[in-house]
């Protein structure tokens, strides 16, 4: 085998790696209540039911998550999720931004 075959071989299997983990925390998500999972700017979202709110959650991985806007109705939720792009706030009627240190009121709200 030649240095190029297996320099494009291990290439490879490092692409298929990062897809693999990702698929199998796609699949852990769904399977603990998680929907609409959709990948924007490079982050794994979802649309996850709390005690009170619906959140549009942002930054999923095996650890936990970025942020998280909560909405009153499951449905604007999930439409924010397939309207939003990844860049600022996502639309619709979130209340309330939490995480990292954030605790943003949706300033459109007030």
């Amino acid at each position: 085998m030649s240095i190029r075959g297996a320099s494009a071989s291990s290439r490879s299997a490092r692409q298929r790696a990062p897809a693999a983990a990702r698929a199998a925390l796609v699949e852990s998500l769904s399977a603990s209540g998680y929907t609409d999972i959709r990948v924007l700017q490079d982050q794994l979202c979802g649309v996850h039911q709390f005690n009170y709110t619906t959140a549009l959650v942002v930054g999923l991985d095996p650890t936990g998550y970025r942020l998280r806007y909560c909405y009153e109705q499951r449905s604007d939720a999930q439409a924010a999720i397939m309207a939003w792009d990844g860049h600022g706030h996502p639309p619709g009627p979130w209340i309330k931004c939490k995480g990292g240190g954030i605790d943003l009121l949706n300033p459109n709200l007030r």
